[in-house]
């Protein structure tokens, strides 16, 4: 990674301009061409320096009100397997393995859904309920009492 590179990071990450061209908009700023910007942000995407470029919505502001995870208790030698499946659903946004913190927390699998209601939360977890099976023996729903300001890593120049 060179300087334009980290030139670049810098430029984007707290997230792209909104303006119809925002990648020259950061070429303008960076010094480069615009051709030039989509071309090493896409090296470093496929180099794993930056994980993803994409949009990052304020679910209260598109009616997503309830934001529920998802919390299975799902047999260790199936959970990875069911995990990716989860993850493979249109409607769940996050999902990951975490361990267990026995005897009060049983949950292996966590998948975040969101909805209008706490009601279409819960009916696409039990979507998710349905494809676990009889691998899954227990599960709640945690719903968001508060946004909290989300940000990824941040580097300084």
């Amino acid at each position: 990674m060179d300087e334009i590179d980290r030139a670049l990071i810098f430029a984007t990450q707290g997230g792209l301009p909104l303006e119809p061209r925002p990648y020259a908009a950061i070429a303008e700023r960076v010094g480069i061409s615009e051709q030039d910007v989509m071309a090493r942000l896409q090296a470093m995407l496929a180099d794993g320096v930056i994980r993803r470029i994409g949009a990052v919505p304020n679910h209260y502001a598109i009616g997503w009100t309830a934001n529920g995870m998802t919390v299975w208790d799902v047999d260790d030698a199936l959970v990875d397997t069911l995990g990716e499946q989860v993850g493979g659903l249109a409607f769940v946004t996050h999902c990951y393995r975490r361990p267990r913190a026995l005897p009060a927390w049983p949950y292996n699998l966590f998948a975040m859904v969101h909805g209008a209601s706490r009601e279409e939360c819960a009916v696409k977890a039990e979507e998710i309920r349905r494809l676990l099976g009889t691998a899954c023996r227990t599960s709640d729903i945690l719903y968001s009492t508060k946004i909290l300001k989300k940000t990824g890593l941040r580097i300084g120049r």
